[in-house]
């Protein structure tokens, strides 16, 4: 099992970056698919991010001013989000799914087997 904590979140004025982690603890031996899910007031949780060693990924809808990254040696995702609006408000999900399991929809939040608590990113 992995543990996922994320932080970063807070309150930023329209236009302003955020850069958010999510230290992963416990069985880092193992290898994960990541990404970063969100969800805002009475809204689904979507994906926004994700990332593999080989691959990453942004939705379209905030390409261009997200960023997803990985340190490996520390074993922390970063979510670097820039041009911010009050739609992108929202509480941000860190995830993980165990390489190996298959063929799975990386914006699916059925796909990942680990969540962390969240944290909070307000716009206004």
């Amino acid at each position: 099992h992995v543990q996922l904590v994320e932080s970063g979140g807070g309150s930023v004025r329209t236009g302003g970056s955020l850069n958010l982690s999510c230290a992963a603890s416990g069985d880092t031996e193992t290898t994960y698919y990541m990404a970063w899910f969100r969800q805002g007031p009475g809204k689904r949780r979507e994906g926004v991010a994700a990332y593999s060693d080989d691959w990453s990924k942004i939705v379209d809808s905030v390409k261009g001013r997200f960023t997803i990254s990985k340190d490996n040696g520390n074993n922390i995702l970063y979510l670097g989000m820039n041009e911010l609006t009050p739609e992108d408000t929202a509480t941000y999900y860190c995830a993980a799914r165990p390489r190996g399991l298959g063929s799975f929809n990386r914006w699916s939040v059925y796909d990942y087997n680990y969540w962390g608590q969240g944290t909070q990113v307000t716009v206004s």
